[in-house]
């Protein structure tokens, strides 16, 4: 059973987890692409592709934000299954996990949407782009290098007695 319950954490958390990853990062450069391409541009069917693109990369997000909840669920029952969940490695894992989904619900997908928004309105809506697109990155920069941070905690645990 737990090479079941660890097989499905691990999956999850490469599908749920390295999507979010990836779409979160390239999203600020397409909506700045779109803002940068105004709406009067000549390749004004770029600019709908570049909104378009920087729209499907932040659904991607949302979407498996909420699948990713697999995750942690079966991390917890892999742990139990394994005895380890006092374990400090894990614990701080599954602190890291909290920060970083609390990261993406409270910082990451609402500075997309305020993106997009920009995006699509143009104009003087744009004021403080590059700003909110830095700081977008950076915020998807620090949730990315969390989960490596936590992916090194799985393989090594440090101090684990239940071998590597």
């Amino acid at each position: 059973m737990t090479k079941l319950l660890l097989s499905v954490h691990v999956i999850a958390a490469i599908l749920a987890v390295g999507s979010i990853a990836v779409a979160a990062s390239l999203f600020p450069r397409f909506a700045k692409l779109a803002v940068a391409q105004g709406p009067q541009a000549e390749g004004g069917e770029e600019k709908g592709k570049a909104v378009g693109i920087a729209a499907f990369l932040h659904r991607i997000c949302r979407v498996y934000a909420v699948a990713g909840l697999v995750v942690p669920v079966f991390g917890v029952a892999t742990g139990a299954q394994m005895g380890v969940l006092g374990d400090a490695w894990l614990i701080a894992s599954m602190i890291l996990t909290a920060v970083t989904a609390f990261l993406l619900a409270m910082a990451i997908i609402p500075g997309q949407e305020r993106m997009l928004t920009m995006a699509r309105q143009g104009g003087a809506a744009v004021q403080g782009l590059n700003a909110a697109a830095a700081r977008l990155g950076m915020l998807t920069g620090v949730f990315n290098l969390l989960w490596a941070v936590v992916v090194v905690l799985m393989i090594v645990r440090p101090g684990s007695t239940t071998g590597a």
